[in-house]
C-alpha cells in the first residue's frame, strides 16, 4: 500500500491508563485510512489481533497571536486519531525498539 497509515502513537497518561485497563491504544493515523485498514495496519506492525477500531477525525482550529511584526493568524493540521482495542492478552510495548 502506498499510503503510511499509522502516523504515530498517542502516548499520554490517559493512553496509559486505558492500556492497562481496557487494553486500548491511540495511535494519529492517515485521514483518509479507513478502519480495516487501521486494523491492517496494527496488526502487521505489532503482530497483535485488534478486537475494534473507533476513529475521531478532528478538524484544525483557527489560531492568532501578536508579535513584533504584527498579527500573525493560521491554523492548526486536520487529523485523525484511532483508539484500537486488542483481543485478550496482547500487548503493545512501544518502548521496545528504543
Amino acid at each position: 500500500m502506498t499510503m503510511d497509515i499509522l502516523i504515530k502513537p498517542l502516548i499520554t497518561e490517559k493512553m496509559t491508563d486505558q492500556a492497562e485497563t481496557l487494553n486500548r491504544y491511540g495511535f494519529i493515523v492517515d485521514r483518509r485510512a479507513n478502519k480495516l485498514q487501521i486494523k491492517e495496519a496494527v496488526e502487521n506492525m505489532y503482530g497483535v489481533t485488534v478486537k475494534d477500531v473507533n476513529t475521531i477525525n478532528y478538524s484544525g482550529k483557527r489560531k492568532s497571536r501578536y508579535t513584533k511584526a504584527g498579527l500573525l493568524a493560521g491554523r492548526t493540521n486536520h487529523f485523525k486519531k484511532a483508539y484500537v482495542t486488542l483481543v485478550g492478552d496482547d500487548k503493545i510495548d512501544f518502548y521496545s525498539n528504543i
